[in-house]
């Protein structure tokens, strides 16, 4: 079976919320990191797709595995086992630990379900929590994407991210 040809990921769009955040970072003196589990490193190499990141971006963690988010995102074993990898608790956890990680102001996580396996009835595919660290909280959004592909949910989650913090940076 031929998978089902998707988009580019590198849409014209997410390339420019990307930019977008780059500049604001640049011009506010802020940085940022990214932990990504469904997203598989996809806001990372849109922002680092943008000249001048290196300047606002020390880097990323793609953490597909629970032991990975645990041992270097910091993820309490206890959040895994009671709210499982696919939840609010991981998602704030996992931008902590990346905030914490790489010393930046800002962080973003993604996890979930992309599909086409996983997810429960409670969960089903397509449900994506994003964390959000800042300098004053950490928080989480839980986004759904009833019947939409693996690189749908992904670039959704990408959309969704970048522009939770591009609304944080408009506000200073």
């Amino acid at each position: 079976m031929t998978p089902k040809k998707e988009p580019p990921i590198a849409s014209d769009d997410l390339l420019d919320l990307a930019s977008a955040i780059v500049a604001g970072l640049a011009k506010k003196g802020k940085t940022l990191s990214v932990a990504e589990s469904c997203t598989g490193g996809l806001l990372a190499k849109l922002v680092t797709d943008i000249p001048g990141a290196s300047a606002v971006f020390p880097g990323g963690v793609v953490a597909y595995q629970n032991e990975i988010k645990m041992n270097l995102l910091d993820v309490p074993g206890e959040v895994i086992e009671k709210e499982t990898e696919v939840s609010a608790a991981c998602a704030v956890a996992m931008a902590s630990g990346a905030a914490k990680r790489f010393s930046t102001d800002y962080a973003l996580s993604t996890t979930g379900f992309a599909g086409p396996g996983g997810g429960d009835k409670n969960h089903p595919v397509g449900t994506v929590y994003l964390g959000f660290h800042t300098p004053e909280h950490t928080t989480s959004l839980c986004i759904s994407c009833p019947n939409a592909s693996r690189e749908e949910v992904r670039v959704s989650a990408a959309r969704t991210a970048f522009s939770m913090l591009l609304l944080e940076l408009g506000k200073g």
